[in-house]
């Protein structure tokens, strides 16, 4: 299991706002994101004063203006190619009436569909990449709007995947900055005297799906700010969205089921002795 990084605190968190700001124009690449952002905030505020960034809020934002930012807009005629360009490893493929689905390991070390390659609200001919490094933009976003507002926050740039055993999808946290990502309860008890043993919460995966509960996906408002998880946010950087990602011996499901049986099946055949 991933370790933590930063001690753990115990004040509970009772209550959360979430809002989703207004106003972000269509991003191209070469826009400066931050200064799109503290417009939208300032707007945000003056429209509604309790809006206005304070210690401890955290920023959410779609990897998918991220990535229009920094230009990972691609032509691609063929999304399938493109989805091959990004994957380092097949997890499992699916045939289905309206074609193939491929789990894989994108370059970040995420698995999820399609490598995180999107075609949607992406001009004809084209697609859209995920971040190069979703972690150095939310370090860059956090940096520029502290400089600015002079403000202790949390950056989250998040996503949307699918989940194992699980229907529908549901947002994660791709690129974080200034986050306690895991926080670690193992060594505490329960309300019993229990003590919890291998209880480790993804903070930032939650942080995400909450904030995308007030984006949604046809809005128009890809960022939100959460209030009320102060407890969580660091003075420094902190170790990022990768601490959360499952690689090596800690990934347990490294092959779908139909291709761990067909693994299976092919070592028996290796190891079975020559008559």
């Amino acid at each position: 299991m991933t370790q933590p990084t930063t001690e753990p605190t115990t004040e509970p968190t009772t209550e959360l706002r979430v809002w989703a700001p207004d106003g972000l124009p269509e991003v191209v690449a070469g826009d400066d994101l931050v200064a799109l952002v503290l417009d939208v905030l300032a707007a945000d505020a003056v429209a509604d004063p309790t809006h206005a960034l304070l210690d401890g809020d955290v920023l959410v934002l779609t990897s998918k203006v991220v990535s229009k930012a920094e230009g990972r807009q691609v032509a691609a005629d063929d999304r399938e190619q493109a989805i091959t360009d990004e994957t380092v490893r097949v997890v499992a493929t699916r045939e289905h009436p309206g074609g193939l689905t491929r789990i894989v390991e994108n370059r970040l070390g995420l698995v999820m569909a399609a490598a995180g390659v999107d075609a949607s609200n992406t001009p004809d001919g084209t697609v859209l990449l995920l971040p190069l490094d979703p972690d150095a933009s939310a370090r860059a976003l956090r940096a520029g709007v502290q400089a600015r507002l002079g403000v202790r926050i949390g950056v989250v740039v998040s996503d949307t995947a699918g989940r194992p055993w699980r229907q529908g999808v549901a947002d994660l946290a791709i690129g974080a900055a200034g986050l306690r990502v895991l926080e670690d309860l193992r060594g505490q008890v329960d309300t019993f005297g229990r003590p919890l043993t291998m209880t480790v919460a993804a903070v930032a995966d939650e942080i995400a799906s909450a904030a995308e509960l007030v984006k949604g996906k046809a809005t128009g408002r890809p960022l939100a700010v959460v209030r009320g998880v102060g407890r969580h946010v660091t003075d420094d950087d902190g170790p990022g969205a990768r601490a959360l990602v499952r690689v090596g011996p800690d990934d347990m499901f490294r092959q779908g089921s139909a291709e761990a049986y067909a693994q299976g099946w092919k070592d028996a055949l290796a190891d079975e002795p020559e008559r």
